[in-house]
């Protein structure tokens, strides 16, 4: 296998719009609307800053990160995603891996409700939706921040708390707990705002048996090492993938880029063991070094 990375100012157009196909919001409850989105029907929150405001606007989130997935998963592969939110990579997973199963797991309550919807108006059969909050340890208390969905705010982007003195029901579970009986895994996809590396470390039962191709979110400097650590300790070599937000070629074909120079940094983590080609992506060497950290003077 090779994997290659996509052209930084394309992606490569699933559905070719016409200029009859409508562009909006099919229905407006307040703050949710249902839109046509490159993978399909999306409810999304309009206040929501990042992702809900890019399906809206777009019909799609981080289209480059997609283009990367259809590259690795096949139609009876098994995945993983931990963090799916409203499901917008999710939808295409479950049409990649058609004849496989999507576990999306989410944790906040109202994005899950969204998730759920965003699964089952679209048809799809092969997805299991999960709300927990996974870490590396189960049965901690964990503290699911509620947001104000009637205002303003990048719901993807609440951390939540672990507090062992918390009275809430939420409590963790573990990658290995979850999936104690799944025997093959082609992609692990996480992003969980600062809790990668302990969701890695609860997994690892799963990742050695079934070794899958991981994806994580490595955009939180402080905690770079220390998971990148944690990669290279499960027999895992790791590459950056940093791709831009706005993408010109999305599917509204619209032209505002709402996200200006921001960039997603992710890692693409392959078993030491495999040989596939990653020769067009940056092998990390040294888990000291990140993009975003200033060089000393």
């Amino acid at each position: 296998m090779h994997l290659s990375e996509p052209a930084k100012e394309e992606t490569n157009s699933i559905h070719k719009k016409t200029q009859k196909e409508f562009i909006g919001a099919i229905v407006d409850t307040g703050s949710n609307r249902l839109v046509k989105a490159r993978d399909g029907y999306m409810i999304a929150n309009k206040n929501d800053t990042y992702i809900g405001k890019s399906i809206i606007k777009y019909g799609e989130f981080s289209e480059h990160e997609l283009s990367l997935f259809s590259q690795i998963v096949q139609n009876t592969d098994n995945v993983v995603e931990v963090g799916a939110n409203y499901g917008s990579h999710t939808l295409r997973l479950c049409q990649l891996a058609n004849q496989g199963t999507v576990f999306a797991i989410e944790p906040q309550r109202v994005i899950f409700q969204a998730l759920c919807g965003n699964i089952s108006i679209n048809s799809i059969f092969n997805c299991h939706c999960i709300q927990k909050a996974c870490s590396d340890i189960d049965n901690q208390p964990i503290v699911v921040p509620e947001a104000d969905f009637n205002a303003p705010n990048n719901f993807g982007g609440i951390s939540m708390i672990e507090d062992t003195s918390s009275k809430t029901r939420d409590k963790t579970i573990t990658l290995d707990t979850l999936f104690s009986s799944l025997n093959r895994l082609k992609l692990l996809k996480i992003d969980a705002e600062g809790m990668e590396k302990k969701i890695l470390s609860g997994g690892r039962q799963l990742i050695e048996r079934t070794r899958p191709i991981l994806f994580v979110e490595n955009d939180r400097v402080s905690k770079s090492e220390s998971l990148l650590k944690e990669v290279f300790g499960q027999g895992y070599r790791a590459f950056w993938h940093i791709s831009k937000m706005y993408n010109p070629n999305n599917y509204n074909s619209i032209d505002e880029n709402i996200f200006g120079s921001i960039h997603s940094f992710n890692i693409i983590c392959i078993p030491k063991e495999n040989r596939i080609n990653m020769s067009e992506f940056t092998e990390i060497k040294d888990p000291k070094l990140h993009p975003l950290l200033k060089p000393e003077r």
